[in-house]
């Protein structure tokens, strides 16, 4: 690294500091729940996180396609509007293990994911919220064109 970059880097976080304006914070990939992770079924997973008694919720705002041409990078957006979120995790039903993703959501973090995941098969891909330690849920079926995971 150059002098010259060093030198702006140390400026900009010392005037960052000065200013107190509090360090970015932001959804962190959850610690791996091992158990969760090697589930080979929905309804395993959902076990193994403690969500299988999710209330179904509107406040989970849910992008998906309807259609995949590719079910090896299928978008997909949350932005949960319950109060306190804590976790964010994905399961998509038919993969050959439905725990996609989990993501814990630090206090005053805005709970907000975008990443793309892989489908197997056209499948309903749910997204769990936790918040005060209750399980919310929010599903959509999304039609896939061409496999990804094979199995």
């Amino acid at each position: 690294m150059s002098a010259g970059r060093r030198s702006f880097l140390r400026t900009g976080a010392a005037a960052v500091a000065a200013l107190g304006i509090p360090p970015l914070r932001h959804a962190r990939a959850a610690e791996r729940n091992q158990a969760a992770f090697q589930a080979k079924s929905a309804a395993e997973a959902l076990q193994r996180i403690g969500a299988t008694a999710a209330s179904p919720s509107k406040e989970i705002v849910l992008k998906l396609p309807d259609v995949a041409e590719n079910g090896g990078q299928v978008p997909i957006e949350i932005t949960s509007r319950i109060a306190n979120t804590e976790a964010i995790h994905i399961v998509a039903d038919k993969n050959p293990f439905p725990l996609v993703a989990s993501f814990d959501l630090p206090s005053g973090v805005e709970p907000y994911v975008v990443t793309r995941i892989k489908l197997a098969d056209t499948s309903p891909v749910r997204v769990l919220v936790k918040a005060d330690g209750k399980y919310y849920s929010a599903a959509r079926e999304v039609r896939v064109t061409i496999g990804a995971c094979g199995g």
